[in-house]
């Protein structure tokens, strides 16, 4: 089965005990909302890419690793889009859950959200006592601080940001439990500094191309509202470097990337993956050899 295909399945199980009776209907529907409204699944893709590379020893274990850091990426999204940050009307192409359902229940569903998460990994640890553990830790430390993406949208309330930082606590700090936690579901160890790098490396890459269509991308492409960096005075690679300073360390992040990739049985394609996927997320403007 493509990875595509496990994650959806895996992710309608997972949601499927978070709704059920006797769950309050509305918020049921926030959440559903939350998680099935679209969405490249760019993060679970990554996680289940790099257990396949790494032999997928364990496939329901690297099926919930994926599936808890889609769910708490969905969280993050939720609160993201609130009127207290970025007050976003839509999102994937969709109207964001404050706006669908109200923020109380956009709130409660992104906290609900953060604990199924970790509840998908928990369920996991009767049948990989160790593995289980160690994608608790991997998931709990790349959502909360000092380096997770909560600290990341904490930065965007400090009067100054290093925007580096900022980028790889607010994004790469799921990338990389997404390349870490697909190769402690695949039961290979040896490496993981080197897979932690390659998530680091990319969700930076992935961060720094987001800013790049906030500020040059068209709304339908982005599928959420333009120009919020400026708006709500953001930290930005563009606003830092410019958008050709910007498209430089987009490059330069991308290989990096692709060099870390450790040697393993998939390497060569998750390299030309990842290159495949920053073109998707660029504005159509913009290619990679771009000047």
């Amino acid at each position: 089965m493509e990875p595509s295909q496990r994650i959806e399945r895996a992710l309608e199980a997972a949601v499927a005990r978070a709704v059920a009776e006797p769950a309050p209907p509305l918020l049921a529907e926030a959440v559903r909302h939350a998680v099935f409204g679209g969405g490249a699944r760019v993060r679970p893709r990554l996680c289940l890419t790099v257990a396949l590379a790494c032999g997928d020893e364990c496939p329901e274990l690297a099926d919930a690793a994926a599936v808890a850091i889609e769910l708490m990426h969905c969280a993050s999204l939720v609160h993201d889009d609130l009127p207290c940050f970025d007050d976003a009307a839509t999102r994937r192409g969709q109207p964001s859950v404050h706006v669908a359902y109200g923020e109380r229940l956009a709130v409660l569903a992104g906290d609900a959200l953060i604990v199924h998460a970790l509840e998908t990994l928990t369920l996991q640890i009767t049948a990989a006592p160790e593995r289980a553990a160690e994608l608790l830790l991997t998931v709990s430390r790349a959502t909360g601080m000092p380096y997770g993406i909560t600290a990341g949208q904490a930065w965007e309330s400090e009067p100054e940001v290093p925007v580096a930082a900022y980028h790889q606590a607010k994004t790469g700090s799921l990338f990389a439990a997404a390349t870490v936690a697909g190769a402690i579901a695949a039961g290979d160890h040896s490496q993981l500094e080197r897979w932690r790098l390659v998530g680091e490396r990319l969700g930076e890459a992935y961060q720094v191309a987001d800013d790049l269509r906030d500020a040059v991308g068209a709304e339908e492409e982005l599928g959420k509202p333009t120009g919020q960096d400026v708006t709500h005075g953001l930290p930005s690679a563009v606003r830092e470097l410019g958008v050709k300073g910007a498209k430089e360390r987009l490059d330069r992040l991308v290989e990096e990337a692709v060099a870390a990739v450790p040697d393993c049985a998939g390497a060569e394609q998750l390299r030309a993956g990842i290159l495949k996927e920053m073109e998707r997320v660029l504005p159509k403007q913009l290619g990679r050899s771009a000047a």
